[in-house]
């Protein structure tokens, strides 16, 4: 047996006494983990700047490795919102009782040990773990090695409170950067209940084609909206700019506009202010058109085959021009990845029709999808954005890291 194999067991045993703790004991846990998290504030940003020093300033994926005083805060205080939320474990979901008398009730309970699969995001350890907790599940972590020293510096705290609180460790498991650690995990079939890649789609892809244990697809975000030509150009300022430029690493931020070709004069103004952030358009010919003498030049280029379908994760956007609202969502369906679609538009039968048929997690009306997001929905947190329908869609928060059984109650009734 293999010291990896090993590792899944000792979390699977581990896991199953989970179960007993009590609602209090977890929320006590959870507590002391956000104030330790704060105490150890200096520990994690020194370990944090080892892993920015081997990363490029102008990566993509720089803003979304680096931690900030701000951002631990920002962590603690997610950790304690999972505390505050209802235990999801226990609860009696549906009940009836039989003709012949036996009494039937559909149990929640925790799906097990949670294999979790991430790339260079650091703060997605405390999420996972303060989730997983709250839910009864134990996991198993492959974060990306470029926030290698940032994720041992988060277990080893969770570890620390643990130990504090007479609970077995190994309810969390870091793995190495050893690629057959990974290979060995979407094969530990029996020890390993549930696979959740978070990250681009050549990481989903990868864990979807090679995992022999069943797999929720998370992370990657093709995002569109779509400018009616109902659309209130201020609101349509104010949401693209945000939709983008917010944070443009994250998955729920904007990829591709979609304008009506009746509203191409006003699409100066709606991108006016990316501008500022220099973000990098490529637009159709329609829209090139239109922009040309409007938009710098510098950071304006003409659309091609790869710049619809692409999830850009920087500060560049590409541009669809439409004649309708049923042109957009058919565009949006052959480029999106179901995470989060908007629209923005005044007439209610255009908003209609777009929330009726664009098939994805989140579908917004005069929003950003920038809310797509665990704390934003109310959850405490998020283990992912589900892009798939079996078992749970969109944000992942408790309930949707919980299965359920079904429990029977007789007094000696047999089978005829």
């Amino acid at each position: 047996m293999s010291s990896t194999t090993e590792k899944f067991i000792t979390t699977k045993k581990a896991s199953q006494a989970l179960v007993d703790l009590s609602e209090q004991e977890i929320n006590k846990v959870l507590g002391g983990f956000a104030e330790l998290l704060l105490a150890k504030k200096s520990n994690i940003l020194a370990a944090n700047k080892k892993d920015l020093a081997q990363m490029e300033k102008d990566d993509s994926r720089y803003d979304r490795l680096q931690l900030t005083d701000e951002r631990i805060e920002g962590i603690a205080s997610d950790v304690r919102n999972v505390a505050s939320l209802p235990y999801p474990v226990g609860k009696i979901l549906e009940e009836k009782k039989l003709p012949n008398g036996l009494e039937l009730s559909k149990v929640s309970v925790p799906l097990g040990v949670i294999g979790m699969i991430y790339e260079a995001r650091p703060n997605v350890t405390c999420d996972v773990f303060s989730l997983c907790f709250k839910s009864g599940n134990a996991c198993v972590l492959k974060g990306g090695k470029e926030a290698q020293h940032s994720n041992e510096i988060f277990v080893e705290i969770i570890k620390e409170v643990l130990r504090q609180h007479s609970i077995d460790e190994n309810i969390i498991c870091l793995l190495s950067n050893d690629r057959q650690e990974t290979v060995a995990m979407l094969e530990a079939h029996g020890q390993v209940d549930v696979i959740i890649p978070r990250g681009g789609q050549n990481l989903i892809n990868f864990v979807r084609e090679s995992s022999k244990i069943p797999v929720i697809e998370t992370g990657a975000g093709i995002v569109h909206t779509y400018f009616d030509v109902s659309g209130d150009l201020a609101k349509g300022q104010r949401i693209i700019h945000n939709a983008k430029t917010r944070r443009p690493s994250v998955c729920n931020a904007l990829d591709t506009l979609i304008v009506h070709r009746n509203r191409l004069g006003d699409l100066p103004q709606l991108v006016k202010q990316l501008a500022e952030k220099k973000v990098e358009i490529f637009a159709d010919e329609e829209a090139y058109e239109a922009l040309s003498s409007q938009y710098n030049n510098d950071l304006l280029k003409k659309a091609d085959a790869k710049s619809f379908g692409t999830e850009f994760l920087a500060f560049k956007m590409s541009i669809k021009t439409v004649v309708n609202a049923k042109e957009a969502v058919e565009h949006i369906g052959k480029y999106s990845s179901q995470h989060s679609e908007a629209i923005i538009a005044e007439n209610k039968a255009a908003i209609d029709y777009f929330i009726q048929h664009v098939d994805a997690a989140a579908v917004y009306a005069n929003t950003s999808t920038a809310f797509t997001d665990g704390a934003q929905f109310g959850l405490g947190a998020e283990i992912g954005i589900s892009t798939q329908k079996l078992h749970t869609r969109g944000p992942m928060g408790l309930k949707e890291l919980t299965s359920y059984k079904w429990v029977i109650r007789g007094e000696g009734q047999v089978r005829g």
